[in-house]
């Protein structure tokens, strides 16, 4: 006979109700509950009846995300985080590509609204006003965006940013620009935050390698001593440029990545950046999710950032 929930229940020694919030909306449950649960589910191999269970519930059994580029590695691994959790509770998870267009994204959620239970949406270039009237539609949490009165996971990237400017200034370096990301991207003015004012503003640049060549040649000009680069991929591009024109990194120029992306450590010489915490936002967000599901209040939780430093900077020069 096949294995019902009830027997799930019955082995765990806790109520069909709790197993059904271990599966569908493990935020609500103690981790070590919800541990125990998944262990007797394996161990019985129970499959839970998405048929059924939508019948009862009224909900589709699947998740969707919509981030803006997945070209960007930053991406994949919030995908990953997502698709992680969503699976613990035997979601099927449906994700786009924006394509960084604000009307491909509204037309991606609008579309999926009748399709999924909720949405992740992922670095939104949308208004306030936009994501609300989505929000409205089908139940929402954004990752990297706060808008007030939708559920959000961040990640720190001002305090992220204050780490990568006094690490630069411990080097000696006083004379450092920026090269900024999009300018109506939330998490490029987050970092323009943690900047301080301290640091000269070069951009907005593409988000991308060819964005970061660009920034390199004006960046030079400057001759400031230390480019701190709105993401891995912009210090990427950077990085390109200088070997290019025989600029030594980190002898004569530091650069500073942020995202900690898989290349930041495979580049020559490895990127000194700030990780982010990526893979946890994915899960949060399903978490999130499934609590605005469960009738829940709308949410907003924060994940630290940290400071990795690698080979790409060094002391000033004068300073060594």
């Amino acid at each position: 006979m096949a294995v019902t929930i009830r027997d799930v229940a019955r082995q765990a020694q806790v109520s069909v109700s709790t197993v059904s919030r271990a599966l569908s909306a493990p935020g609500l449950v103690k981790e070590a509950t919800r541990q125990r649960v998944l262990d007797v589910v394996a161990g019985l191999g129970y499959q839970p009846n998405r048929a059924a269970r939508s019948l009862i519930t009224g909900r589709t059994g699947n998740l969707g995300i919509v981030v803006p580029d997945l070209t960007n590695p930053f991406f994949p691994s919030i995908l990953r985080g997502v698709q992680t959790r969503a699976g613990e509770a035997g979601t099927s998870v449906f994700f786009c590509d924006s394509r960084e267009d604000p009307r491909t994204e509204a037309e991606l959620v609008r579309t999926m609204a009748s399709q999924v239970d909720g949405v992740v949406l992922c670095a939104s270039l949308l208004s306030d006003e936009q994501v609300v009237e989505l929000a409205e539609l089908t139940p929402l949490v954004l990752v990297n965006r706060l808008v007030p009165g939708v559920s959000s996971v961040l990640m720190d990237s001002a305090n992220g940013m204050e780490q990568v400017v006094e690490h630069v200034e411990s080097l000696g370096h006083k004379d450092y620009v920026y090269l900024g990301g999009p300018s109506a991207a939330w998490s490029n003015n987050r970092r323009m935050q943690g900047l301080r004012g301290r640091a000269h503003v070069l951009g907005s640049f593409e988000p991308n390698f060819n964005g970061g060549y660009t920034a390199a040649e004006q960046a030079l000009r400057t001759g400031a001593t230390a480019f701190i680069c709105y993401n891995d991929l912009i210090a990427l591009g950077v990085l390109a440029y200088l070997a290019e024109h025989d600029v030594r990194v980190p002898e004569q120029i530091s650069v500073t990545g942020f995202d900690d992306i898989l290349y930041a450590t495979m580049c020559s010489p490895a990127l000194t950046t700030v990780h982010m915490p990526t893979e946890s936002a994915g899960e949060v967000a399903v978490d999130l999710l499934a609590t605005l599901l469960d009738g829940g209040p709308v949410q907003h939780q924060e994940l630290p950032t940290k400071l990795v430093v690698r080979a790409s900077t060094t002391k000033h020069p004068m300073s060594a």
